[in-house]
């Protein structure tokens, strides 16, 4: 049986989170703010994450581009109980992550980045 892309995506988002245990959460969503496929808890809202994802890496990329720093590879909040990361998939998507407090940044950091590259193939 062949799996669907957003079942094929939720498994790739689902390995990433094993790969870095301090990773509680992740979402794809497309640049218009749909989610495309999440590894959420039940008790976040899908809609909220993938309305603010997509709001943020807009703006993240302007201001990359207006203050002459490239194209934008990934926009990090920390906040006291943990941290919020996003990675671009292309120019189609967000890789959304929430991580612990006193998370390991470089192994999320590298374990997002390796799921940002099969998921625009996938994406794509």
């Amino acid at each position: 049986m062949t799996r669907s892309r957003t079942e094929l995506m939720v498994s790739r988002l689902r390995e990433m989170q094993a790969a870095s245990p301090d990773i509680e959460a992740s979402a794809i969503v497309s640049v218009d703010g749909l989610i495309m496929a999440s590894a959420l808890p039940a008790e976040v809202e899908e809609d909220r994450v993938s309305a603010m994802s997509a709001a943020m890496l807009s703006l993240g990329e302007r201001i990359a581009k207006e203050l002459g720093r490239g194209s934008l590879e990934q926009v990090y909040i920390r906040g006291n109980s943990g941290y919020v990361i996003l990675s671009a998939v292309g120019e189609e998507a967000v890789l959304t992550a929430l991580a612990r407090e006193g998370a390991k940044l470089g192994l999320i950091f590298l374990e997002m980045r390796r799921a940002a590259e099969s998921l625009e193939r996938m994406v794509g």
